[in-house]
């Protein structure tokens, strides 16, 4: 998608007029660079059978050029629809129809045990102090309930024990429903051959508030340089550790902006995630330093909050079983936008490693430069 800081004047020129609205050819569709701070975006929620999700809307109508924000709602999301369609594959629209399909035969024919479940409400599902400091959203508040044991990792307590227990249960019946009926689901992703995508049976609404309401402010405030603040779309499900089940987990980065990660409980022994640095693609596979290295214990109950791209594992679970919830929160507008970056120093700790290297070295050069020229003045 080319992005421009405004539509030039000869595509102003070719356009056309419907309705006393500017309408643009589609050659001419342009986004910001830099969106909108002062914008007040429309929301599109009301709007059904959408080929993508209404927040993407909401969040890429702050990219649009200035000419369009005070435009009727009809035509921005006209305008945003075309630039989405023309730049997503026939591909990719078949595979997200498919599951759509695959998802609502679930849900046409899956009986819930805690409907309760499938509502997001907060007091039931997250502990007060959690709940309060969100409320409160400043960073103080934040970092209140939090400890950060390495840079950008954040670790709270979030979930109440009973909600945990419930989820337990309902994820036991979804796969007792789905062993009784032979019906063939899909794993949560390529790594792990046990859990669930709760999106898939129903609990997508109930975790994608509480991704808006409570995972990106907290975003907003730590994680703005990958899209804290856009988050608009999550991948929400379980996975199950244990001697039947995965052992462990290897080296990876997620495919998120933002990870959730909260363990829901059982017994258990070993499992610890370790965490060795933030990378972007170019250096996914570099060393690690020593101040980049984490290993962390799980606590029921207990979130750890991070950048899908900062790498990571799970220890293999030496003995008893243990259920982890994981949002992986997405942001389409820095990812469209992240195509265009060179390179990544404001969140990969080895683009920083090497911008500043390349500042020594200019420094190192300048300095040389200005002594050189000292010795010729004075010969």
């Amino acid at each position: 998608m080319a992005l421009e800081a405004s539509i030039d004047r000869r595509n102003h020129a070719q356009s056309a007029t419907t309705n006393g609205a500017v309408v643009l050819p589609p050659a001419s569709y342009r986004l910001r660079l830099n969106p909108s701070s002062e914008h007040k975006p429309d929301s599109y929620d009301d709007l059904h059978q959408l080929e993508f999700t209404p927040l993407l809307f909401s969040s890429l109508e702050r990219y649009l050029p200035p000419t369009m924000l005070s435009m009727s709602r009809d035509v921005k999301f006209q305008y945003m629809r075309d630039i989405l369609m023309k730049y997503s594959r026939d591909g990719e629209r078949t595979r997200v129809q498919r599951h759509k399909e695959y998802r609502q035969r679930i849900i046409s024919n899956y009986q819930p045990l805690h409907r309760e479940l499938f509502t997001m409400h907060a007091p039931s599902v997250l502990v007060p102090s959690f709940v309060k400091a969100v409320r409160d959203n400043t960073e103080a508040s934040f970092r209140s309930i939090m400890a950060e044991p390495i840079p950008g990792i954040y670790t709270f307590e979030m979930l109440q024990p009973r909600f945990c227990e419930m989820l337990l249960s309902e994820v036991e019946n979804f796969e007792r429903w789905v062993h009784d009926t032979r019906f063939r689901i899909m794993r949560p992703n390529t790594m792990n051959k046990f859990g669930a995508v709760l999106d898939d049976f129903g609990l997508e609404a109930m975790l994608d508030k509480l991704m808006n309401d409570f995972i990106r402010p907290i975003s907003k405030v730590f994680f703005p340089e990958v899209g804290g603040s856009t988050l608009d779309s999550h991948h929400g499900f379980v996975v199950e550790y244990g001697m039947d089940r995965d052992v462990e987990l290897g080296f990876h980065v997620d495919d998120s902006e933002v990870t959730l990660n909260v363990c829901l409980g059982r017994e258990f022994s070993g499992g610890e995630l370790f965490f060795r640095g933030v990378r972007c693609d170019k250096h996914v596979n570099t060393e690690t330093q020593s101040e980049e290295i984490l290993d962390y214990s799980h606590v029921p109950g207990y979130a750890v909050l991070h950048r899908g791209r900062h790498r990571h594992g799970a220890r293999a679970t030496t003995s008893g079983s243990r259920v982890n919830l994981l949002v992986w929160c997405r942001s389409s507008v820095f990812r469209e936008l992240k195509k265009y970056q060179k390179e990544c120093s404001s969140w990969c700790a080895e683009c920083q490693r090497e911008k500043k290297e390349r500042q020594c070295i200019s420094i190192a050069a300048t300095k040389q430069e200005l002594l050189k020229r000292i010795g010729n003045t004075s010969s």
